[in-house]
C-alpha cells in the first residue's frame, strides 16, 4: 500500500471509533512515516496546479491522526517541561543546509518542512505540515501556521502572522508564493493566496472578507492578491456610515493593489544584500 492509501484507511478507522487507546505499533509506524514525509517536502499539505491552489485532503487528515492517535506527553526541551502530543522538529541538520536559526525560541513543530538556506529569528514558530521554502527569512515573532505554504526567496517582516487551516481538509490553506516581501505586522489569515513577487506593506491585512481592489485590473477580488503587485491597507466608508451611533462616519478596512514599482523592487533587493 502507498503511503496516501494507508493514511485513508486509517482515517476511516478513526472516522469509525478508533481511538489512541487501541492504536498498535503499524498504526504508528503509519503516522511515522507520514510526519518523515511531511518533513522532508515529499508530501504537501497544498499544491498548485495550474492557476489554482488545492488542499490535499488526506494529508490533512494525516495531521489530524496524529492529534487523535496519540496521547499527550511530558517532554523536555532546552530545560523546560512541555506537554504536546508530539516532539519538537529535529533541525540539527540546518546548519550542513545552509540555514540558520537564532537560540532561545525557533520552534519547528514535528511534521514541518524548512528549505535549504532560510533563517529563522527568536521568537519564531513553524507550525505542523507547514512549508518554509528556500532562501526564505522568518523574522522575529513569526507565527507560520499549520499547513501553510511559504515559498522561495520570501521575507516575513518582524512581527507577521500567517494562519493555519486545518479543518475542514477540503479547505486550502495560506499560501504565500515565491518572491513575496510582507511588511511587519501583515496578517494573512483564511487561505488567503497572496501572489509571487508582491509586496505587502506593513500592518495589513490580506483575508478573504477583506475586499483587493486591484487598481492594475481595475477590479475588485476577494481570496488573494494577484502576482507583482503592491498591496496596503486604507479605509473605505462602512454601509453603517449614516449610523446615528457613528459621528462622522464609519469606516470598514480594505487593501489597495498597484504595480510593483522599481523603487520597491530595489528596496527590497537592498534587504537581500544585507543577508548575504
Amino acid at each position: 500500500m502507498s503511503l496516501q492509501s494507508e493514511v485513508e484507511a486509517l482515517w476511516g478507522r478513526y472516522q469509525d471509533g478508533l481511538t489512541a487507546a487501541d492504536t498498535g505499533s503499524d498504526a504508528y509506524a503509519t503516522l511515522d512515516a507520514f510526519l518523515d514525509a511531511l518533513e522532508t517536502g515529499d508530501v504537501r499539505a497544498a499544491e498548485k496546479a495550474g492557476d489554482e491552489w488545492a488542499a490535499n485532503e488526506w494529508v490533512k487528515q494525516g495531521i489530524l491522526l496524529n492529534f487523535g492517535l496519540r496521547e499527550t506527553e511530558a517532554r523536555e526541551h532546552g530545560g523546560v517541561t512541555y506537554n504536546d502530543v508530539l516532539p519538537l522538529a529535529d533541525t540539527a541538520d540546518l546548519g550542513a543546509r545552509g540555514s540558520r536559526n537564532t537560540p532561545d525560541g525557533t520552534v519547528v513543530r514535528r511534521g514541518a518542512n524548512l528549505g535549504d538556506d532560510i533563517i529563522m529569528m527568536s521568537p519564531s514558530f513553524v507550525n505542523i505540515g507547514a512549508r518554509v521554502g528556500d532562501g526564505t527569512l522568518v523574522d522575529s515573532c513569526d507565527t507560520v501556521g499549520s499547513c501553510a505554504q511559504i515559498g522561495a526567496d520570501v521575507k516575513l517582516g518582524a512581527n507577521t502572522l500567517i494562519g493555519g487551516v486545518l479543518e475542514p481538509v477540503e479547505h486550502a490553506p495560506v499560501i504565500v508564493e515565491d518572491g513575496v516581501s510582507l511588511g511587519a505586522g501583515t496578517r494573512v489569515t483564511s487561505g488567503f493566496v497572496v501572489g509571487e513577487n508582491s509586496v505587502v506593506g506593513e500592518n495589513t491585512l490580506l483575508t478573504p472578507r477583506i475586499p483587493v481592489y486591484d487598481l492594475v485590473e481595475e477590479t475588485v477580488v476577494y481570496g488573494h492578491l494577484p502576482p507583482e503587485r503592491r498591496a496596503f491597507i486604507r479605509y473605505v466608508e462602512s454601509s453603517v456610515g449614516d449610523h446615528d451611533l457613528f459621528e462622522g462616519g464609519a469606516y470598514k478596512p480594505a487593501v489597495v493593489a498597484t504595480d510593483v514599482e522599481a523603487e520597491t523592487l530595489e528596496a527590497t533587493e537592498r534587504e537581500d544584500a544585507l543577508r548575504e
